[in-house]
């Protein structure tokens, strides 16, 4: 009995979390962005993949694939970007690993479409599974 109530209770959480993050793209406008990108920019040919707080978007072939991930976490969107030296902006938030934008960060939709075409122009490169 107990183990059937913690599977609804963790669904439950789950659900909670995929509706925030839905809600949180929503608002932000990105959600719209990345629909726009993937039809102006790549031509429909992005594929996206939704899990409960995170969106990949990847294009490419075999040897020039690239992706945008992008995580929701409470109220802030992070994007993950390849390791690199810690930013010396303060806005998005950098940890070398992460651009986080809290929510009166990414209410600027200006400022959020202009970071978010910068992560097109520089992608991060999956490597081969060959």
């Amino acid at each position: 009995m107990e183990s059937i109530l913690s599977v609804e209770v963790d669904e439950a959480q789950r659900q909670a979390v995929r509706e925030n993050a839905k809600r949180v793209l929503q608002e932000s406008g990105l959600a719209e962005m990345l629909k726009t990108l993937n039809k102006n920019a790549l031509k429909g040919r992005g594929s996206f993949y939704e899990y409960d707080s995170m969106v990949l978007l990847k294009w490419g072939t075999s040897y020039t694939r690239r992706h945008i991930w992008v995580e929701v976490h409470g109220n802030t969107i992070r994007f993950r970007l390849a390791p690199h030296r810690m930013c010396t902006i303060t806005a998005p938030i950098c940890d070398g690993e992460y651009h986080t934008f809290t929510s009166a960060m990414w209410a600027d939709k200006e400022f959020l479409l202009n970071e978010l075409n910068k992560y097109y122009a520089r992608p991060i490169a999956e490597t081969s599974s060959d």
